[in-house]
């Protein structure tokens, strides 16, 4: 075994859907300094280029038969990436269904649709790695955050059944579970200091991360360092889920 190349990509294409900002770009960045050809895919194409790797690719998830055709278009991959996710941040009694059903469709339909449109390919050539990405909301929720948590806890699901079918065929499924970070789909948090800092201080770390934070996770579960890992979560969130975090009790 060469440690010294365990995180390398060289010879390698990935494709990171939503490659156009926050923690798509970063992983898309990461992904090219350790050697792979990567995609950078998003529905904003100047975006897309301005992430500065690799060759853009315009894709709109949401549009019938779009990931299907990307799939076919792309040819041969050894990662997927997807971090395309939206929010409404509302409580459930003033939730509309139009919302409801923007947030599904986006977090949880274009899930399903990417594992099936690659997943296929990638369990005929018998090697690949499929990554997505839930959230701390995925298991803990606070008011104003139903819709979003129920597709970050379906994804898992979703993700833990596609690596149980994959598997045989060599192809590993995982998902990462960030805590507070900072990219646009958060900026509504930023605006409101009270309620930045109260997120900062919920997590071990004691702040929010930053979407390059995120890249690390990314590079470990499309590189031969993670081999023999598929269906997990691996939580990259400053320790939110291992502490309470409501109150800093005193040293005796």
């Amino acid at each position: 075994m060469n440690y010294a190349g365990l995180f390398r990509m060289d010879g390698r294409r990935a494709v990171v859907l939503g490659a156009g900002s926050g923690i798509g770009r970063e992983a898309a960045r990461a992904l090219d300094a350790h050697g792979a050809s990567v995609i950078c895919a998003d529905r904003d194409l100047a975006a897309a280029r301005e992430t500065g790797v690799g060759e853009a690719y315009e894709i709109d998830l949401l549009a019938p038969g779009a990931i299907a055709a990307a799939a076919t278009d792309l040819g041969p991959l050894d990662a997927v990436v997807l971090t395309a996710a939206t929010n409404v941040r509302k409580r459930l009694l003033d939730y509309t269904r139009e919302e409801f059903d923007r947030v599904v469709e986006l977090n949880l339909g274009v899930a399903f649709e990417v594992l099936r449109a690659f997943g296929a390919p990638m369990v005929e050539q018998r090697r690949g790695s499929i990554i997505g990405f839930s959230s701390i909301r995925g298991t803990t929720v606070e008011p104003g955050q139903g819709p979003y948590a129920a597709t970050k806890g379906g994804l898992v699901q979703l993700f833990r059944t596609a690596a149980a079918e994959f598997g045989p065929s060599g192809v590993r499924v995982n998902a990462i579970a960030p805590g507070v970070v900072e990219t646009p789909l958060t900026a509504q948090i930023k605006a409101r200091p009270d309620w930045y800092d109260a997120y900062a201080q919920k997590g071990a770390l004691g702040r929010w991360a930053r979407a390059d934070e995120l890249a690390g996770a990314v590079v470990y579960l499309a590189s031969d360092a993670s081999t023999f890992v598929t269906g997990s979560v691996l939580a990259v969130d400053g320790g939110w889920t291992a502490v309470d975090g409501r109150f800093d009790p005193p040293a005796s």
